[in-house]
């Protein structure tokens, strides 16, 4: 059930607003499956399957190079996802319990819980935001786990910001379930497999949706995450603070 702190019917407007607004503005993947389905046990069994194959795929190996075997041991991730743009800032934090998938979100003075296997419309608004910030935060493991894709076979290729030649890999998404449907990732990676650019490509469109960088990388609790994005044209960064993972 959700619990929700009460608003002024002003407030409220606002909160959804801004919710809606960031969700546009650092349009990313859903969970292509049930949006029902805890995602935390499915996460640690298909890790342990994985861990049981002699051979990886390049998805498997971008997971593991940022610590996916690890992911067995997290029971909370907090993290306040950032985006400041021509000069605004907006900011949004979130707590999420892998196990349970209970989340709260925290926006300004106004405070959403809920759990994401029984989701009201109030709920249902919020995660929205919550699927989109979580997958910028932990893409190189959401394309391990995450259902319905297709994973092409990496290729080299120049990449379009750093104009270096980098592995490709595309992330395609199935055109059923989740919030935005068929849409496309290009990551570009290095022989290490750390991810240091991506193209997303809505709806898997020809021309790029957006395209941004993966910068500062940092450890927490055995989990790799690219703290920054940024844009090679325009006054724009995405970046987390606040991360503790237990």
């Amino acid at each position: 059930m959700t619990t929700f702190i009460p608003l002024q019917k002003k407030q409220m407007k606002q909160l959804l607003t801004f919710i809606s607004i960031l969700t546009v503005l650092a349009s990313c993947k859903s969970d292509p499956k049930d949006q029902n389905v805890t995602s935390r046990s499915i996460s640690n069994e298909r890790t342990k399957n994985i861990q049981e194959d002699e051979q990886l795929t390049v998805a498997q190996e971008i997971g593991f190079a940022n610590g996916l075997e690890n992911w067995s041991s997290i029971n909370q991730v907090d993290f306040t996802f950032n985006v400041d743009k021509d000069g605004s800032h907006f900011e949004r934090s979130w707590t999420w319990n892998p196990k349970t998938d209970d989340v709260k979100l925290t926006s300004g003075k106004d405070i959403i819980t809920y759990n994401r296997k029984s989701m009201d419309s109030v709920a249902l608004k919020a995660d929205r935001s919550f699927i989109n910030d979580k997958f910028w935060l932990l893409a190189p493991y959401q394309i391990v786990w995450d259902e319905g894709t297709t994973i092409s076979e990496s290729i080299k290729e120049t990449a379009p910001m750093s104009k270096t030649e980098l592995n490709k890999i595309t992330v395609l998404y199935s055109n059923e379930g989740g919030y935005t449907p068929g849409d496309a990732y290009d990551f570009y990676f290095d022989d290490r497999h750390e991810v240091k650019e991506w193209v997303f490509r809505k709806g898997n469109s020809k021309e790029p949706s957006m395209i941004t960088s993966f910068e500062n990388y940092g450890y927490f609790n055995g989990i790799k995450i690219a703290q920054d994005h940024i844009k090679s044209e325009g006054n724009w960064k995405l970046y987390f603070t606040a991360i503790t993972i237990k």
